[in-house]
């Protein structure tokens, strides 16, 4: 499985992210250097993990009907928060991304073990990561992240999700955009 569907924020969102990750980045290059940190995908919240998200691309046009009948809506970044001590992350306001999380989920029809592995339906909390132990972060680091996020990111604004972003987690590189119905 090589994919992952997501929602980017809007461009002036995405590059405050970045700086600020960059900075981590830089703080800690001799140690991060040979991680995942350097170049982790871009910003995103993760709407639809990889569970049924094949090569065989079957579940493509699927995702695309699910999408085209499904409305814009608004979802607000918030207060950073952290997964234990092993991710950082920007809370997400939205009940749309949860009903947009369980229709994307029941038009691939993923088998319930990938379902349960990959932490999603009732288990599914949309968030945008910020770092992790996973990029080679400790966990003192998380938890001064948090901190640090709060000052440096501390006022987003609602923005409209009008597509999705289907991305190739081989090459952490967008694949396809796909935009959501607008039905107001």
């Amino acid at each position: 499985m090589h994919f992952f569907i997501g929602i980017v924020p809007p461009e002036d969102y995405k590059e405050q992210i970045s700086v600020f990750r960059n900075k981590w980045a830089k703080a800690f290059r001799n140690r991060w250097d040979t991680n995942g940190f350097r170049d982790p995908v871009e910003p995103h919240i993760t709407v639809k993990a990889q569970s049924g998200l094949t090569e065989d691309m079957n579940w493509l046009e699927k995702v695309r009907e699910t999408c085209s009948s499904f409305p814009i809506f608004q979802l607000t970044l918030s207060e950073p928060a952290t997964f234990g001590t092993a991710v950082t992350f920007l809370s997400v306001e939205s009940k749309e991304i949860h009903n947009l999380h369980k229709n994307l989920l029941a038009a691939v029809s993923s088998p319930p073990e990938l379902i349960d592995r990959h932490i999603e339906l009732d288990n599914f909390i949309p968030h945008l990561t910020l770092g992790q132990t996973k990029w080679g972060m400790n966990e003192a680091e998380i938890i001064e992240m948090k901190l640090a996020a709060r000052e440096a990111l501390s006022s987003f604004p609602s923005f409209d999700v009008t597509f999705v972003r289907v991305f190739d987690i081989k090459t952490n590189t967008p694949f396809e955009d796909i935009k959501l119905a607008k039905l107001f």
